[in-house]
C-alpha cells in the first residue's frame, strides 16, 4: 500500500524547500504556503532557475511558524534572518542586491504561482522513482529529490508507480491520499532546472539526452504512453475539488486508488 513519506513545501518558488510532517489543502487545490512567494523583476516575470542560473547559488531556510527566512549564499557562513512580511523590502534588496537587479516578492495565499494552472494541486512522486533516476546518474537520492522538487512523495512501491495517476486525453484518474480526494492530471513536463547541480547550479552534460532515453526505455505497462509527446515528464500534477479546502495530510497517510 502506498503511503506519504515526504512532504515538501517550496514557500519562495525557486529557493530551497521546507520538509514538514503535515500540511493543509486550499481550496484551489494547491498546498498551503508551497509557491506562495514569487521572485519577478520590475517588468513582472518571474525570476526562477530556467530563466536566472544564479538562484541555485541561495540558500534557504524558512521557518513557517514565524514566518522567517534565513538567506545565505552557498559555502558562506554569514546570514540575515528576516521576516518574509514585516520586513519584506529588507527581503527585497537582500535579493536584488545579489541579482543584480530590482526584484519584488508577489504573494498569492489562494493558490500560489503553481507551473502548471490547469492543475495547481501537488505534484506526485514515489520514492522509487527517485532513486531509478538517481542509480541512471550516479546521483543521491537526496540530490534527486532537489532536482525535480515535487511535493508529495510515495514509499513502499515500485519506480513510476505514480505513472498509473493519468489516463488518455482528458481523462482523469481519481485517488485518496489519506482524507484527501484527488485528481491525478497529466506526467509533469521538466525543464532545464532538472539538469543543473541543485546546489552549485552545474550542469550535468547529456542528462536530457540520457534522461528521455531511459524514461522510454523504462516506460512500464501501466503507463498511459499517448500522454508523453516527449519523455522529459516526470511526477504527476493533480487537482482537486473546492470541497477538499481546510483537509490535511500527514505522513503515513496511504495512498487508495479509487
Amino acid at each position: 500500500m502506498p503511503e506519504l513519506a515526504q512532504i515538501l513545501l517550496y514557500p519562495i518558488k525557486a529557493l530551497d524547500g521546507v520538509a514538514v510532517a503535515q500540511t493543509t489543502l486550499l481550496a484551489s487545490g494547491a498546498l498551503k504556503h508551497d509557491r506562495e512567494f514569487a521572485i519577478v523583476d520590475l517588468q513582472g516575470k518571474v525570476v526562477n532557475g530556467k530563466r536566472t542560473p544564479a538562484v541555485h547559488g541561495i540558500r534557504s531556510r524558512i521557518d513557517l511558524q514565524t514566518r522567517t527566512i534565513t538567506l545565505s549564499l552557498q559555502g558562506e557562513v554569514q546570514a540575515a534572518t528576516l521576516h518574509l512580511d514585516d520586513e519584506r523590502l529588507a527581503l527585497e534588496t537582500w535579493l536584488s542586491d545579489y541579482f543584480g537587479f530590482a526584484v519584488k516578492l508577489v504573494q498569492n495565499v489562494q493558490v500560489g504561482f503553481p507551473d502548471d494552472t490547469d492543475a495547481p494541486g501537488p505534484t506526485v512522486i514515489s520514492t522509487g522513482t527517485l532513486q531509478a533516476i538517481a542509480d541512471w546518474f550516479a546521483l543521491s537520492l537526496e540530490e534527486t529529490r532537489r532536482r525535480f522538487r515535487s511535493n508529495l512523495e510515495l514509499s513502499s512501491v515500485e519506480p513510476f508507480w505514480e505513472d498509473r495517476l493519468f489516463q488518455e486525453g482528458d481523462r482523469t484518474v481519481p485517488f485518496q491520499l489519506g482524507a484527501v480526494q484527488f485528481a491525478g492530471v497529466n506526467p509533469c513536463q521538466r525543464c532545464v532546472v532538472v539538469t543543473r547541480d541543485p546546489i552549485m547550479g552545474e550542469s550535468l552534460p547529456g542528462f536530457q539526452k540520457t534522461f528521455v532515453a531511459k524514461r522510454k526505455e523504462t516506460l512500464p505497462t501501466w503507463t498511459e504512453g499517448s500522454r508523453f509527446n516527449h519523455f522529459f515528464r516526470l511526477a504527476v500534477n493533480t487537482r482537486t475539488l473546492t470541497s477538499q479546502a481546510g483537509k490535511m495530510l500527514r505522513l503515513g497517510d496511504q495512498v487508495t486508488l479509487s
